[in-house]
């Protein structure tokens, strides 16, 4: 009966520990996470279709064509595993050259300004729009990524679980940075659609 009732307690005690709150939390993450890189990808994807598009109607804009392609290449160096989010150094490069990227496409756009016949372009408009729906996915991805990684860092901090999670191993993860909150507030305009005087 004594050694019964130990089990039991045994038992009730691992319950409250958090050890199935971590693991359920890690893999919401790591759920979370490929749905972010899954974004990234279709924004990259897009990238050299959209260059040769503007390198028909613009190819005196070699400076700022070359920026978008070499920026997509720093963005395809880095090995985007599972493993990057605990991973605090690689997580910052990641986030770094995706940044790289998101600048480079925002100059390629406002250099489509200056091309009337590129921004009438059926390929380009499509393009753009394409471009405009991935980046409010990667939005949305990073938010529910922030999301998951907030709800599972609070379990490896807050009591008792914080001791389970010590016990296995388990660390807080990164979030995404912002370097610069103002800027990245809205959504990028890539609606080149009306004149510059209706924006």
């Amino acid at each position: 009966m004594l050694k019964l009732l130990s089990l039991v307690l045994l038992a009730l005690s691992l319950s409250g520990c958090g050890y199935n709150t971590l693991q359920s939390a890690d893999e919401r993450i790591k759920a979370s996470w490929s749905e972010v890189l899954n974004q990234y990808q279709r924004r990259a994807d897009l990238v050299p279709n959209l260059v040769n598009v503007v390198k028909g109607f613009a190819a005196q804009e070699k400076e700022v064509l070359l920026g978008v392609t070499d920026a997509r290449s720093r963005v395809g160096s880095i090995q985007a595993t599972p493993e990057l989010v605990d991973d605090p150094e690689a997580f910052a490069r990641f986030q770094s050259a995706q940044g790289e990227l998101s600048g480079a496409l925002s100059r390629l756009l406002v250099v489509a300004e200056n091309y009337p016949q590129l921004k009438s372009d059926a390929n380009f408009r499509d393009l753009q729009a394409q471009l405009e729906g991935t980046e409010n996915r990667i939005t949305v991805a990073r938010k529910r990524y922030i999301e998951a990684v907030q709800d599972y860092n609070v379990t490896v901090r807050a009591f008792p679980s914080n001791l389970t999670a010590k016990l296995f191993g388990y660390e807080v993860k990164p979030g995404f940075a912002v370097e610069n909150e103002q800027a990245i507030s809205s959504a990028p305009r890539v609606d080149f659609g009306a004149p510059a005087a209706d924006r």
